[in-house]
C-alpha cells in the first residue's frame, strides 16, 4: 500500500513538472514573440505615413493646383 502511494505520489510530481517545464517554455516563446511583434510595429509605423500626414500633403497639393488654375483663367481671361 505505501509503494502504491509512493509512486502514485512520483508519477503525480513527475507529470506536474514536465507540465510546469512545458508551460514556463511556452510562456518563454509568448515573451519572445511579443518582442517581434513590437519592433514589427515600430517598422510598420516608420514605413507608413499616418493619415494626419495624407491629409496635410493632399491640403499642400490641393493648394499648390488652384493656384495653378487660377494662373491658367487669368491667362484665358488675357487672351
Amino acid at each position: 500500500m505505501d509503494n502504491t502511494i509512493l509512486l502514485w505520489n512520483g508519477g503525480l510530481s513527475l507529470i506536474l513538472a514536465l507540465v510546469a517545464y512545458m508551460a514556463h517554455e511556452k510562456f518563454k516563446k509568448l515573451g519572445d514573440v511579443e518582442i517581434l511583434l513590437n519592433q514589427t510595429r515600430v517598422e510598420v509605423a516608420r514605413d507608413n505615413v499616418t493619415k494626419a500626414e495624407v491629409e496635410r500633403i493632399t491640403e499642400h497639393i490641393d493648394q499648390r493646383f488652384n493656384r495653378l488654375e487660377e494662373k491658367i483663367d487669368r491667362l484665358i481671361q488675357k487672351g
